[in-house]
């Protein structure tokens, strides 16, 4: 079986993990770094009468994606390479064209997909994954979405405990060619009298949620992977761990969820028709789990030696079919040829 990995050149080591993992099971992996398409990856995809030809040719060597059987949507980067010095709306245009042709020619393939792009995209909602989960009876934090400063200070006088702010969507900033991602901060009360920025942008406020540890809950096909860390031992990661991500890593420990709630998760990625997420909880002194979001195509890789088999093993077994999994197929694995039903 032959799998198709999209990602970019940078991505970290859970790439060659997962492709590993294939070949031990017997399977081909393939990868795509979209970073790369315009320069050292080409594409061409040919109707021609009865002939169709999808090929790819990477510094790797030439595939024909006909024969593609899963393909992993791990990362994407289009444009990385495409010169700067270009005129702006021509750069644009270049990008926005590659793109959609990679995009394109990856709907095209008759392959399940982990996970479907209009399926990820969904699961990308903020706000829809708030619904979802206090409809299935998992406990969220006290939310509000705004650009209205008196909303703001209205909903703050119902939080006792203080207000975190974050962004709604999977924010960074660039600079000198390095990502900066914006962390998860907390709210002074004099924010609440500078509020010019909401002019500018809507953001994400809720209530600080005391903690007792934070969870990493990888979600495989029906597998379910928690991890658990105290985000408070260590200096500055309190409201954010990732702020000292790599300062964690070895403290992050399996951990045990009730089953009640691990049926919800999977009723979550049913609702979705996902197979991979990456969902984060906040376990409260008290024994409370705070659902917080789910990360579509959210990161494991230092977690994938905390459990035994990995991440990455499940990750192979759901896209060889050696394991469960919800229905990937696009629209393009329907046979519409006459005749063919």
């Amino acid at each position: 079986m032959s799998v198709l990995v999209v990602t970019h050149s940078e991505d970290n080591v859970c790439i060659p993990a997962v492709m590993e993992a294939i070949r031990r099971r017997g399977g081909q992996p393939s990868r795509f770094d979209t970073d790369h398409f315009h320069t050292r990856v080409r594409a061409a995809v040919r109707y021609d009468g009865p002939t169709e030809e999808l090929r790819l040719t990477t510094p790797e060597g030439t595939f024909d994606l006909a024969e593609v059987t899963a393909v992993w949507h791990r990362r994407i980067a289009f444009g990385r390479w495409v010169p700067q010095d270009l005129e702006r709306e021509v750069r644009r245009a270049c990008v926005q064209e590659s793109r959609a042709t990679a995009m394109g020619l990856l709907a095209s393939l008759r392959a399940f997909h982990l996970d479907l792009e209009v399926n990820v995209r969904s699961a990308e909602h903020k706000q829809l994954q708030l619904r979802v989960a206090r409809e299935l009876g998992m406990e969220t934090p006290r939310t509000l979405m705004t650009n209205d400063p008196e909303a703001l200070r209205a909903f703050a006088a119902t939080c006792p405990g203080g207000l975190l702010t974050k962004m709604v969507s999977s924010f960074a900033v660039h600079r000198d060619g390095k990502e900066m991602v914006v962390f998860t901060t907390p709210m002074k009360p004099a924010d609440l009298e500078n509020t010019e920025g909401l002019d500018l942008s809507p953001m994400t406020f809720q209530e600080r949620v005391p903690k007792a540890l934070e969870l990493r809950v990888t979600i495989v096909g029906d597998r379910v992977f928690p991890a658990a860390v105290d985000s408070g031992a260590i200096a500055g990661a309190g409201d954010d761990w990732r702020r000292r991500g790599p300062a964690l890593t070895e403290s992050w420990k399996p951990h045990t969820l009730p089953r009640e709630l691990e049926q919800r998760i999977m009723r979550f990625m049913d609702f979705f028709g996902l197979n991979y997420g990456a969902m984060d909880f906040i376990l409260t002194p008290d024994g409370r789990l705070v659902f917080l979001e789910i990360n579509p195509v959210g990161e494991f890789f230092w977690l994938d030696d905390v459990f035994t088999p990995p991440i990455s093993d499940a990750m192979a077994d759901v896209m060889l079919g050696r394991a469960w999994r919800r229905e990937g197929l696009s629209p393009a694995a329907r046979d519409l040829r006459v005749g063919q039903g």
